[in-house]
């Protein structure tokens, strides 16, 4: 009877009110399990491989948090067995993590953030070449009701925003300077369209150079060109990821 009062007691209560609990429900029967916080993730992603670093205990419950274990004859029924542990396991992976309202907006305010410094990262002001700061680009994200996308990470997220904040602010995905490197001129007028703007044009006895700015969204078909028609001989040199101005930052 003691062991059974013992997860009742205001200790272990308390301990099992500070946790990750991931649910699944099966044959009508709903199955608990308690995880550290944050660690659910990373064994999902395969950051975290020892799974006592993710669950509180190998029990399963019925209702973590008031500290109700699940019964044996519902677990042999829901996973075929009535070892724990394996019925961890497969909640752990198939489960839901329960998230709160404090939690949930935490998650949405950082995924939003992460948005704002990916489009910082990719952009400049058209006319002064110049970085756009996050905070400018995270106001005018709210101010056009940017709404986050569920599966789908940052980068593809600003991507597709930007066509949108291009019509309320003067902001352009910057361009990439490259160097293009190949032995003749048989295919120089193809070369020199996929860039915007040609800064270098030689010709000599090794062959023609080209540096210039380039659309970020143009660099494979570049590679592709330069790898087709050279069979592999060209050589292509990214100068830089983000042709930028230097001086302050643009902030208004």
């Amino acid at each position: 009877m003691s062991g059974r009062g013992a997860i009742k007691t205001p200790t272990n209560q308390k301990v099992l009110t500070n946790v990750a609990v991931v649910r699944l429900k099966k044959f009508g029967k709903r199955f608990e399990i308690a995880c550290y916080k944050n660690k659910v993730v990373n064994w999902r992603n395969k950051t975290e491989k020892d799974v006592d670093e993710v669950l509180q205990t190998h029990s399963v419950f019925s209702n973590v948090s008031k500290g109700q274990h699940a019964k044996k004859e519902d677990l042999k029924e829901a996973f075929g067995t009535e070892d724990t542990l394996q019925c961890c396991l497969v909640i752990l992976e198939k489960g839901d993590l329960q998230v709160s309202d404090k939690e949930r907006q935490a998650a949405s305010d950082s995924a939003f953030k992460e948005v704002s410094q990916m489009l910082a990262s990719m952009v400049v002001n058209p006319e002064t070449k110049r970085p756009i700061p996050p905070s400018v680009i995270d106001k005018a994200l709210h101010e056009i009701h940017f709404a986050l996308r569920p599966g789908r990470n940052a980068k593809q997220q600003a991507l597709e925003v930007l066509p949108r904040l291009k019509e309320t602010m003067k902001i352009e995905r910057a361009k990439m300077r490259v160097r293009v490197s190949v032995s003749g001129r048989q295919f120089e007028a193809r070369l020199k369209a996929l860039f915007t703007t040609v800064e270098v044009d030689n010709f000599d006895e090794e062959g023609l150079e080209l540096v210039g700015l380039l659309e970020p969204g143009q660099f494979r078909g570049l590679e592709d060109l330069v790898k087709k028609e050279t069979k592999g001989e060209g050589r292509i040199e990214i100068l830089s990821l983000k042709d930028v101005n230097e001086g302050e930052l643009e902030i208004a």
